[in-house]
């Protein structure tokens, strides 16, 4: 049960980052559509946990231990595999400047503090795991995640038992399309992450728990979230780069420090999750290993001028539609 569980938290570390820790992405991708969004986040979830099946089958069965093995599975064609790997790399960067743009967010919208002197903080902070033992940090995250999937649970029911009438109004259709874009953007990020988990897999059965595991808890953390949407009102949280942050200081302030913690801490692993995965499939020795560092965070400063919600909502839609081929290719794989 300890490898489930352990296996289960970097999974679910992955998947949780700023956008969703924020709040941006569930507001964005399932809150607009009123009751529909619910439906939304129902069928995300139980899809997100046959593809973690799916896929984990895939790698313990077939021995896949990079990303280049996965795609060698169904493209034969190197050009091809190249393109790929290309558009995988370039996510992974972009990630890392949404991540880069929600650090500076916080402090602009809960600080007061201009957002690039947080996007350089974070860099800094970056640079310097990047430079020294990643190992250390990336453990770290096994303690940040159950804090998290605790907070958000624990302020989630509080929430559900004070809000009282629920207005369920719809407000834009394609909750469908909206739904599978989250997913295959998803899918991209986390198929890396799933293919390193090739080597702490000892049994093929603990596959399915985690599988099961992580549904269950990516739905109840998904909808706490989209309850606590629910305490503001639409006008006045649209415009917000991190809703959940806005509404936890203003309607349950005493928790405010520690969610601030719960935001940072996870957008901070992420950023070097991510990052550390451009750098490790783009650098091809240690002479080019400092270059691309610093041009990942010369360039994360200044896209974060462009905003986070902005990077968010343009970026991963586009990649998102990319990603549907492969939710494809993954339900037929034998």
């Amino acid at each position: 049960m300890i490898e489930v569980i352990s296996i289960t938290l970097v999974i679910i570390g992955a998947l949780i980052g700023a956008g969703f820790a924020s709040g941006q992405e569930i507001f964005s991708f399932f809150y607009i559509y009123g009751k529909n969004g619910i439906y939304g986040i129902l069928i995300m979830s139980i899809l997100i946990g046959i593809f973690i099946y799916k896929s984990l089958k895939i790698i313990y069965q077939k021995q896949v231990y990079n990303y280049n093995d996965f795609l060698n599975l169904f493209i034969k064609n190197t050009k091809i595999r190249n393109v790929i790997l290309w558009i995988v790399n370039v996510l992974l960067l972009v990630s890392f400047y949404i991540m880069v743009a929600g650090f500076g967010a916080y402090f602009e919208q809960e600080i007061g503090i201009n957002r690039i002197i947080g996007s350089i903080v974070l860099n800094l902070l970056c640079v310097i795991v990047f430079f020294l033992n990643i190992k250390g940090v990336l453990k770290a995250s096994n303690f940040i995640v159950p804090f998290l999937i605790f907070f958000i649970f624990f302020i989630g029911i509080k929430n559900i038992v004070q809000i009282r009438t629920i207005d369920f109004y719809q407000m834009k259709n394609n909750w469908i399309l909206s739904m599978l874009i989250y997913n295959s953007y998803n899918f991209i990020l986390l198929m890396p992450v799933l293919i390193s988990l090739k080597k702490q897999i000892t049994k093929e059965k603990n596959i399915k728990k985690v599988s099961i595991l992580v549904t269950i808890i990516i739905l109840i953390l998904s909808i706490s979230i989209f309850f606590l949407l629910l305490n503001a009102n639409i006008k006045e949280i649209e415009n917000q780069e991190m809703p959940i942050v806005y509404i936890i200081s203003n309607y349950f302030n005493k928790y405010k420090k520690i969610y601030a913690f719960i935001v940072l801490a996870s957008i901070f692993t992420t950023a070097i999750s991510v990052g550390i995965g451009f750098l490790q499939n783009i650098s091809k020795n240690s002479n080019s290993y400092p270059q691309f560092v610093l041009f990942m965070c010369i360039t994360s400063l200044l896209m974060s001028n462009i905003g986070f919600s902005k990077l968010l909502n343009f970026i991963y839609p586009v990649f998102g539609y990319i990603g549907i081929l492969q939710i494809v290719i993954i339900f037929f794989i034998n």
